[in-house]
């Protein structure tokens, strides 16, 4: 399966963040360069760089420069471009370990895993993405293969509806109206028919399906809440052709069980 390149990232500053006192616009530039590199991104050029951040070239310029003073990025030797340095890992890997329900659902994750054949993973909001924080797989071959700091839409796969499905309404109205408008031209309709009719599901249910970012794949998706009302969400996705409506209901009940037990360990570890 063909790797899709990297979305550019939404860090550019709005209208309405200028008006605040407190932003600080080359910081927000400069984070912008860095979310540029997508999974597999070896090597990115400055003219790549620059579309995928949407800034001017002029301004990645001086940006590239300073990130490779600081040690986050790279220069390649011949001047073809820029790469992530791996210095650039001691600013998550703080975040990963305060995240304790990665050692506490990976046991879990990975009997069920074995048991479906297929991928489960737990994913963050990044945005108007959702990232891989914890990825587990079975060991027969899968067709999954994202790994952890993989970014996929929030509003048309399992894992977004997941976490969509674990806010309140007022919360989940301000992620979907940030959603539309980033959607393509006259898409939005259909995708937030999906969204609600996911809602809903999780309403009688309590888990959502995927399977409208990619048509060769699906999944199903709950919410994982953290202390202090943080949301996570979990979830199994395959192959379409291996999981029908009525096996991705019998995987969602598994799931929403491992959200049961994670929340209960938590709490008993506080």
């Amino acid at each position: 399966m063909a790797r899709p390149m990297n979305p550019a990232v939404n860090t550019v500053p709005t209208a309405e963040d200028l008006d605040e006192r407190q932003f600080v616009t080359a910081l927000a530039r400069g984070l912008s360069v860095l979310q540029a590199f997508g999974p597999g991104d070896d090597l990115l050029t400055h003219a790549e760089i620059a579309a995928r951040a949407r800034l001017p070239k002029a301004t990645v310029t001086r940006l590239a420069y300073t990130l490779c003073k600081l040690g986050y990025l790279a220069r390649e030797a011949a001047g073809g471009g820029y790469r992530l340095d791996p210095h650039i890992l001691t600013l998550g890997y703080p975040v990963l370990a305060r995240l304790g329900v990665r050692q506490l659902a990976r046991p879990l994750m990975q009997a069920l895993a074995e048991a479906e054949g297929l991928t489960v993973s737990i994913g963050l909001r990044d945005g108007a993405h959702m990232i891989f924080v914890e990825r587990v797989r079975s060991s027969a071959p899968v067709v999954l293969q994202q790994d952890i700091g993989t970014r996929v839409p929030i509003a048309t796969t399992a894992l977004g509806r997941g976490y969509l499905a674990g806010l309140s309404p007022a919360e989940r109205d301000a992620v979907l109206s940030e959603l539309r408008a980033l959607a393509p031209a006259g898409k939005w309709s259909a995708i937030r028919r999906a969204v609600d009719r996911e809602m809903a599901r999780y309403a009688a249910k309590g888990w959502c399906f995927g399977g409208d970012w990619d048509a060769a794949l699906t999944g199903v998706a709950v919410p994982l809440a953290l202390p202090g009302r943080s949301v996570l969400s979990i979830s199994c996705a395959g192959a379409r052709a291996q999981l029908p409506d009525a096996r991705l209901d019998a995987i969602g009940a598994k799931l929403k069980d491992i959200a049961r037990r994670v929340a209960l360990a938590q709490a008993t570890a506080l």
